[in-house]
């Protein structure tokens, strides 16, 4: 589900035709893979904190790597058409830090993509969510890897993550302008996305 969901985020970003993107927190780089073959023109830079993870993405052919904390980008303003975060701003220190760096960074007019685990808004299927978030998913992964506890982690920072309408809201007051959230797989994800106001033009 993982690529399928890092796929509709690379379309998104191909229907804009950006010139410059920033892939914020790429880790081992697969968006910034998929937003190159959506947009091979672009220049895409993709950007983490962590150094083995910046390492992974080079051996992928990812070209154009910077270690970087998303709390204090190392870019000009207006450096950007697009910045887009996968599953990444769920775990930096300060979310409106992060966010009105990113905000920074965008030029007039430019669009973040925020792609991150949501809480499904159906009272059905919430509650069987968040069974297999905190039951099965960790008793699983220690069956699988062994490391039960990372996905134990998972759950508590998907349920603290403001999410829908919450997110948004936390996008505005970072002076985004934001469309309608989409949820995909039922909700268990969402891509939020938002716009810098473009400069006003003097008559």
């Amino acid at each position: 589900m993982d690529f399928l969901w890092r796929s509709k985020l690379a379309a998104l970003v191909g229907s804009l035709a950006p010139s410059k993107v920033l892939d914020l927190a790429t880790g081992s780089g697969d968006l910034a893979i998929a937003i190159q073959k959506t947009c091979p023109r672009a220049r895409i830079t993709a950007a983490d904190f962590c150094l083995p993870m910046l390492e992974q993405a080079r051996r992928k052919g990812v070209a154009r790597l910077v270690q970087a904390d998303g709390l204090a980008l190392p870019f000009a303003d207006g450096a950007f058409d697009v910045v887009t975060v996968a599953f990444g701003l769920r775990n930096m220190a300060d979310w409106k830090v992060a966010i009105g760096e990113i905000r920074r960074v965008l030029r007039p007019g430019g669009t973040l993509f925020l792609l991150d685990f949501s809480l499904p808004e159906s009272e059905w299927v919430l509650p069987f969510y968040r069974a297999y978030l905190h039951h099965v998913l960790p008793r699983l992964a220690h069956w699988a890897t062994r490391r039960g506890e990372a996905y134990e982690y998972l759950g508590g920072s998907i349920e603290s993550f403001p999410s829908g309408i919450v997110m948004n809201a936390l996008l505005t007051s970072c002076g985004f302008l934001c469309e309608v959230p989409r949820p995909l797989t039922l909700g268990v994800v969402t891509i939020y996305c938002g716009s810098v106001r473009a400069a006003a033009t003097g008559g």
